[in-house]
């Protein structure tokens, strides 16, 4: 039944927990039977031998566990930053997700954005505070932290049982029970008398905060001046679906204290494919929805693609039809039939063989081979184009080349199978320098990118210095440039004659604008003008780098009666600007990145020195729990082996996240790379 399928990713800040909690998850539920640890090594989802090595999530991992009669869809997402691309193709296709929380540090910097991601697209969530045996432990300060910097509103359903490492349970405030883990077992009893005033106030307080948003929980309340735990539970399912509340749970994913109860609540709050709106899609030009119901036509949407040893996995979220074994699909956009020769259920790197997937399900297909990320897979007589993913913009690039002059082509289609599977990489070739370009996400994305190539096809790689993407603007305009343009080589010749101004612009923008009258330069010689300019925005005067920031205004012209055409006002638009910038006051602009650091106390003086070596600009600093968060805006090609200097500087124990911030112009002291 579709009612008893989660589809659900779990989100979070890097380090926060999220494998872990995957782990005992999987444990909880009878599929391992051994609990893996990422000191380890161990762990199911993190698979990948860069993974493994590293120490954190790179690549979403599905799982998939039942619990209390309940199928349940599982992605573990990435943490980091550079890999947040991964996050935005999972909760494409997702239903629901849990949001760990460091006990200690709150909300961090990825925390806000992969909650962005989700409220991008509606998803509905549940809260789990992690990490309640550590010490600084504080879930009300989290949960401030969570209402003050993601603004939704907690509905807290836990009281912790003992602080720190005396952490050894919590009492239920929906059931009214306590839950306490005792070698390993959930053991469910009564509120000791020591909590029961406590816990009265704590269930006030939720019961207070439901009645102000559920209907049905105000009536009651208003009646019997309590809510029963029923109404309570049917409410809290009710907030969580329309994103006006967020229940937040508590435990110890290490100590494996709070699975069964997060398990509970994935099952009584989130939402099955039946809870949320139909998926809507293009049919024959119109827009059309196609519900959660194996009869009506297939439809799904690719949102992974990986490439293996035993062949071409393509990930499916089903969102109507079935889907078996041996079927004909087409993929909309690229207009061809693919066939599905298996189906496949995924755990991790280890597969489940099915005859058959219906609406709902997550699952792997072996078979398609051209299908791409974003790919709407449907029954051919039934056409429906889905919602492509999100994609980023790449920020950071590197030239790459094979070392061995006969291993060009294989880095070639290695390069190509890269872009592929993750559609935040891409790659091109340098039309001047002839280099092959490699563009991502941040260093680290690009690093486990180029060594994915070296491991898996044994090739040597030469990677050179990232390249940033310059821009240059206009600083001082000029006025009346004027250009004729002049060709006669036998035949029709060329003849056209501009007078142009330029100034600039606040934005980071192009516009063109004509002023002329009388007809002196005809409407469509009139486009060919802008055409042109915009044809020489494309490399600057300064450093050749793309022109942005201008106006441009065609105040006069002259056309000849044979010789002028929209080849020849095009020429003039394209040479005439080139000279118009050359006579303007230029500027260099560099992209900025804002970069968020954690850091201990006692490292703040190294590290506030080592940004403004890098021309950083301090812009916030907050102290919680003897850990110091600095915001600063630096220039992104002085980040540049910025994660190892910051490793150094802190014994390893500074982490920081780096999103684009926009342009800025570049100091007078200060060079491009």
């Amino acid at each position: 039944m579709r009612t008893n399928i989660r589809n659900l990713g779990i989100l979070a800040h890097v380090d926060a927990g999220k494998t872990t909690l995957t782990e005992r998850i999987l444990y909880a539920t009878g599929t391992t039977h051994k609990r893996g640890e990422v000191h380890d090594g161990t762990t199911v989802t993190d698979f990948d031998s860069q993974e493994r090595d590293r120490g954190i999530t790179i690549f979403a991992a599905a799982v998939s566990c039942t619990w209390d009669g309940h199928r349940i869809n599982l992605i573990d997402t990435p943490g980091h930053v550079d890999f947040s691309d991964e996050v935005e193709r999972s909760l494409r296709v997702l239903d629901g997700a849990i949001v760990v929380f460091d006990a200690v540090a709150g909300v961090e910097p990825q925390s806000e954005s992969v909650w962005r991601q989700a409220d991008r697209y509606g998803v509905p969530r549940i809260a789990f505070v992690n990490k309640m045996d550590r010490v600084g432990a504080d879930l009300d300060a989290a949960v401030a932290s969570i209402r003050e910097r993601l603004h939704p509103v907690p509905l807290v359903a836990h009281l912790p049982i003992g602080q720190e490492n005396e952490f050894v349970g919590v009492v239920d405030l929906v059931e009214m029970c306590t839950l306490s883990w005792v070698d390993g077992r959930c053991v469910e009893g009564p509120v000791p008398e020591a909590l029961q005033t406590e816990a009265q106030r704590r269930r006030h307080i939720l019961e207070e905060a439901v009645a102000e948003r559920h209907p049905a929980a105000m009536e009651e309340f208003c009646t019997d001046s309590t809510i029963s735990a029923a109404t309570l539970a049917t409410a809290l399912r009710d907030l969580t679906h329309s994103g006006e509340g967020l229940v937040v749970l508590r435990g110890s994913a290490y100590r494996n204290r709070g699975i069964e109860p997060l398990l509970a609540a994935v099952v009584a709050y989130l939402p099955s494919p039946l809870d949320v709106p139909p998926v809507q899609g293009i049919q024959d030009g119109t827009v059309t929805q196609r519900h959660a119901d194996p009869a009506e036509p297939f439809a799904a949407l690719v949102f992974k693609v990986v490439a293996t040893a035993t062949g071409r996995l393509t990930y499916l979220r089903v969102y109507s039809g079935m889907i078996q074994k041996g079927a004909i699909v087409l993929d909309v956009e690229a207009r061809r039939t693919e066939r599905v020769a298996r189906i496949l259920r995924v755990h991790a790197d280890r597969h489940t063989e099915l005859d058959q997937a219906s609406a709902g399900d997550i699952v792997a297909v072996i078979g398609p081979k051209s299908a791409r990320v974003g790919a709407s897979l449907c029954a051919p007589k039934a056409p429906l184009l889905l919602e492509r993913p999100r994609v980023a913009n790449p920020v950071v690039s590197v030239a790459v080349e094979a070392r061995k002059s006969v291993d060009t082509d294989k880095v070639t289609a290695a390069l190509a199978q890269l872009v592929e599977e993750d559609p935040s990489l891409t790659v091109r070739t340098d039309q001047e320098t002839g280099q092959t370009v490699l563009s991502g996400m941040g260093e680290l994305h690009l690093e486990v990118a180029v060594e994915k190539i070296r491991r898996s096809r044994g090739l040597e790689i030469a990677v050179g210095r990232p390249k940033v993407a310059y821009r240059e603007t206009v600083e001082r305009g000029v006025s009346g440039l004027v250009y004729r343009h002049v060709k006669q080589e036998g035949g029709a010749g060329q003849f056209a004659h501009v007078v142009i101004d330029v100034e600039p612009l606040q934005t980071n923008d192009f516009e063109f604008q004509s002023t002329v009258v009388g007809g002196k330069v005809p409407r469509e010689y009139i486009r060919a003008v802008e055409a042109g300019c915009r044809d020489a925005l494309s490399e600057g005067p300064i450093g050749g780098h793309p022109v942005t920031g201008l106006k441009v205004t065609l105040t006069d012209g002259a056309t000849h009666s044979k010789d002028s055409s929209d080849v020849a006002f095009r020429t003039a638009g394209r040479l005439g600007l080139w000279e118009a910038l050359r006579a303007c006051v230029m500027e260099l602009l560099e992209p900025m990145s804002e970069v968020t650091v954690t850091i201990a106390e006692d490292a703040v003086g190294g590290v506030l020195g080592d940004l403004a070596m890098r021309r950083g600009r301090v812009t916030a600093s907050v102290t919680h729990a003897k850990a110091v968060t600095i915001t600063a805006t630096v220039p992104l090609a002085e980040l540049f082996g910025y994660a190892d200097r910051l490793r150094s500087r802190t014994q390893g124990r500074g982490a920081f996240t780096a999103e684009p911030a926009g342009y800025a112009p570049v100091p007078a002291t200060a060079s491009a790379h």
